[in-house]
């Protein structure tokens, strides 16, 4: 390919085959040749068209050069350049089968990543922070932004509680504590009777049958998680280069942030073990409590807590060190985590020990308080109360819920305003916990609560005056706001707490859902009798009306989006259809449709967010609203509802059985992504924008393909430019043509290419969101002083940009980057009605079909000529001859030289002159 020029072509959320991406015509009389791969695999590959004059060897990449391509009109795939005589190779990236491949047996597997939705919001609210500093060595621990990354960690590591609390209220307090009749028992898939009777239903040893069931997701979960670890182990192989003196002007040019193994695996660690210890600690907890143990059981039973209240304080306290915090640093996982892991593996196995010895004589014995079999026939005997949930679970998961809401808060004080919003919190929380001793009577020489502040609207009002001091604080932002409203930071600078209060509310509602779930498996055969097996934890009877309060919050959201969508829809038909000026029926009706395209545009351009925003607030509220009624420990209806109180259980079974449907709904919407296309492009925006960024706070969350695709991407494109001149596969320069969330792939690749390689690159982004999404969201990368970098990278010696936007007034994700060189409108449709002798009307592309425009086609020629013009890319020498296996270490990951753990080593990896193969 010597004196050619490539055009790298990346797909975006969409999954287009790489047929539609390099411009074969599906509907061609002839049948079209397919594409060939040409590099990489079946999973993330890089394709072209098979070309009689530039075959393809099926063992190996491309063959020999093609001879000069005749003069002739510009194809969307053929050859081009200034003369006609310099044609560009067109190769097409495919990295949709890592979000949303084709059908096969993998779907299960990635809806099972759908469900932990709740951990990917959480995770990439680590990457909304308005301050992240460009170079990682300069955020200290006592810093805005480290404080608030110390947070968000903290909130992600209490999300994680919250799953497996959740599952542990069905194993240890559902089936363990409450299900003690046979006729609850035989409810359960499996022999579950032998919990009923006999040796296993005695003392506290049906608590260490239930504990499996936490224990075991959290394995599976586990599982999953270890087997994505190679996304992160996925290196550039670019050539050997030194250090750029570009200065660190973005955090995505860090060499490092997308090399994030070690990082990953350490805080897999650190949340596996604080989730072993918070599911030990259900039943550990209610039998150091209720039945202080004595002699060895007491030895056995505090040293069970003591390691688990070290692991999780350990767990807090590497939160915010660089060992956690940054992405440099060796695969393993180190002492540190070795020693999390050893401490809540020794406490799961006493607590477990514990469980299994008889009770100890001091104390209320745990059978007399465990309801005794035979409640359903007789609820007058004793021990069969109102109240036979596990002791101390409901309040667990109630203060869990007050942390994360304090914790929600001080992200989006910080965020906001900086480290002196902590007052706010910190103070709030005092106040939280005297407020409970006010009521619980534990203040003596204190009067009485009023009788007129129930408990509940007390613990509601110090959420709300924490919130309005915190919040309400003058906004402060050491990033700039943007030329425009449109461009400033999302959500009043708030975006962090935002994205992870969507993960709480869905979390929540997932662990409402399934404690309900199960309620009403195990009341199923005494269903009408008046008489309930087992209870609904107190905070999961509250959560009820929470969520169906905000499922029908968004149901008001979404008829607020159609009158919105339906006044812009009017407004764009006025400006087309003109006053004085007649159409026939026929453009009528065209202009209908290209004013609906109009109003979408803008209807997801400038008031998405803020919709986002609005109804995260409203499902907040509620939400605190339930938090501030479960710390109460109440129930909101008896055990058997009666008269008024029907209509309230039946509004609390509602809301709850909404719920529980919610993780299904989720996990049939993530199959559908993968078999659909229609349902792909609605879900795949806010899917594959969550993915896209490193698991650098959640290890749970889905893997990142772009650890995976930017390396790819980087190492095929500086790969071909980097072959020695005798090389016929070589280029001297490459376009890399990115739509969608591929010009968001390409930023980071632009970023991360070596000076000298990006003096040879032209960038096109079309139907992309740089800035009116992402710049708003994520202003620390993409942001009005961020995203410049990218226009600094690519500014030559002649201060000309080599970048090009395309966008269309009728894509609702195509927008203008103001931080480009050239903003071309692409023109849609062409007309209103067939010209030129044609029948059909011309299409209205929207969001794709970029590359088909003659805008396109002619920028396209512009920049083949000033790649072309720069002469030979420089060479590196012939490969030797190899004579020894290559060294697996020799191209490490990009050392953090500010980092003390070391540079991280890779796997091996083939030479970059070999074509730009990719593993």
């Amino acid at each position: 390919m010597r004196g050619r020029i490539l055009e790298l072509r990346v797909h975006g959320v969409s999954n287009t085959p790489p047929a539609d991406s390099l411009g074969v015509d599906p509907g061609a009389a002839v049948d079209p040749v397919p594409p060939r791969l040409v590099a990489g695999d079946a999973t993330t590959g890089f394709y072209r068209l098979a070309d009689p004059g530039f075959p393809i060897d099926p063992a190996g990449p491309i063959g020999p050069a093609a001879p000069a391509a005749p003069a002739g009109p510009i194809g969307p795939a053929g050859p081009i350049g200034p003369a006609g005589d310099e044609p560009v190779v067109v190769e097409a990236y495919s990295w949709g089968q890592l979000t949303s491949g084709a059908r096969t047996a993998r779907d299960i597997e990635r809806a099972l990543w759908t469900a932990l939705l709740p951990f990917t919001l959480a995770n990439i609210a680590l990457h909304a922070r308005p301050d992240v500093p460009a170079d990682p060595a300069d955020e200290r621990w006592n810093s805005r932004s480290g404080i608030a990354a110390w947070l968000i960690r903290l909130f992600c590591l209490s999300l994680t509680a919250t799953l497996v609390l959740a599952a542990a209220g069905i194993g240890v307090d559902l089936i363990a504590w409450q299900c003690v009749d046979p006729r609850c028992l035989a409810q359960l898939p499996g022999p579950w009777g032998f919990l009923g009777h006999g040796w296993w239903s005695t003392a506290a040893r049906p608590l260490a049958v239930g504990l499996l069931l936490p224990l075991g997701l959290l394995a599976m979960v586990g599982l999953l998680t270890w087997r994505t670890f190679q996304y992160e182990a996925e290196l550039p192989a670019a050539p050997v280069d030194p250090p750029d003196e570009d200065p660190l002007d973005n955090p995505l040019r860090h060499p490092t942030f997308w090399c994030g193994e070690g990082q990953v695996r350490r805080l897999a660690a650190v949340h596996l073990a604080t989730g072993a210890a918070a599911a030990a600690s259900v039943p550990l907890g209610a039998v150091l409590l209720m039945d202080p143990p004595t002699g060895p059981r007491a030895a056995l039973g505090w040293g069970a807590a003591g390691a688990l209240v070290a692991t999780v304080t350990l767990a807090a306290a590497a939160l915010g060190h660089p060992y956690l915090a940054r992405r440099a640093g060796q695969a393993p996982v180190g002492w540190y985590a070795r020693l999390m892991l050893s401490l809540a593996l020794a406490g799961v196995l006493v607590t477990v020990v514990t469980l299994l010895l008889p009770d100890g004589p001091r104390g209320i014995p745990l059978t007399d308080l465990r309801p005794p079999v035979g409640c359903l026939a007789d609820r007058g005997q004793p021990g069969c109360g109102a109240d036979r949930s596990l002791p101390g679970y409901d309040a667990l998961i109630a203060w869990l819920a007050s942390l994360q809401v304090l914790l929600l808060i001080a992200i989006g004080g910080v965020s906001r305003t900086g480290r002196r919003a902590l007052a706010g919190p910190v103070t709030g929380a005092i106040a939280l916990v005297t407020a409970f001793s006010w009521y619980a009577g534990a203040l003596p020489r204190v009067p009485d609560p009023p009788a007129g502040l129930p408990a509940w609207a007390a613990i509601l009002l110090v959420f709300a005056v924490t919130a309005a001091a915190t919040l309400l604080l003058p906004r402060r932002s050491s990033v700039g706001p943007g030329p425009t409203r449109d461009h400033r930071p999302a959500w009043a600078g708030c975006g962090p707490a935002v994205l992870a209060g969507l993960g709480w509310l869905l979390g929540s509602a997932y662990s409402a859902g399934a404690l309900h779930w199960t309620t009403a498996r195990l009341n199923r055969d005494v269903s009408g009798t008046g008489v309930a097996a087992v209870l609904a934890p107190v905070p999961t009877m509250w959560a009820g009306p929470a969520v169906l309060a905000a499922a029908l919050t968004l149901l008001g959201t979404a008829a607020r989006v159609w009158f919105e969508f339906a006044a812009l829809r009017r407004n764009s038909l006025a400006g087309i259809i003109t006053a004085g000026h007649r159409l026939s029926a026929h453009d009528r009706r065209r202009a209908r449709d290209v004013a609906a395209y109009h109003a979408l545009h803008r209807l997801v351009g400038e008031r998405a967010l803020r919709l986002v925003g609005q109804f995260t607030a409203v499902s907040g509220g509620l939400a605190v609203v339930a938090s501030a009624a479960a710390l109460t420990g109440l129930r909101p209806t008896p055990g058997s509802p009666r008269y008024w109180a029907m209509l309230v259980h039946g509004t609390i079974d509602a809301g709850a059985a909404l719920a529980g449907l919610l993780p299904v709904v989720v996990g049939m919407v993530g199959l559908l992504v993968y078999r659909h296309d229609s349902v792909r492009r609605v879900v795949g925006v806010v899917w594959d924008i969550g993915t896209f960024w490193p698991r650098a706070a959640h290890p749970l969350a889905p893997p990142s393909y772009a650890e995976r695709a930017v390396p790819q991407v980087q190492t095929r494109a500086t790969g071909l430019m980097a072959l020695p001149a005798d090389d016929p596969r070589g280029a001297d320069g490459v376009i890399l043509s990115g739509h969608s969330q591929g010009a968001v792939i390409l930023v980071a690749v632009i970023l991360q290419v070596p000076a000298r390689w990006r003096r040879r690159i032209w960038f096109f982004s079309y139907g992309c969101q740089l800035s009116r999404l992402y710049g708003r969201v994520f202003p620390a990368y993409f942001g009005p002083d961020r995203l410049p970098a990218v226009t600094s990278a690519l500014t030559g010696p002649d201060d000309r940009i080599r970048w090009t936007n395309f966008w269309r007034p009728t894509d609702p994700l195509g927008w203008p980057v103001p931080a480009g060189e050239r903003e071309v409108v692409v023109r849609d449709p062409e007309s209103l009605h067939p010209r030129d002798g044609e029948v059909r009307d011309p299409p209205i592309r929207s969001h794709g079909g970029y590359p088909l425009s003659i805008e396109y086609l002619r920028e396209r020629a512009a920049a083949v000529a000033f790649l072309s013009a720069l002469g030979p890319a420089p060479r590196l020498p012939p490969i030797p001859a190899p004579t020894d296996p290559p060294d697996p270490a020799a191209v490490p990951c990009p050392a953090d030289p500010h980092a003390d753990s070391g540079s991280v080593p890779g796997p091996d990896r083939v030479d970059p002159r070999s074509a730009g193969e990719v593993s």
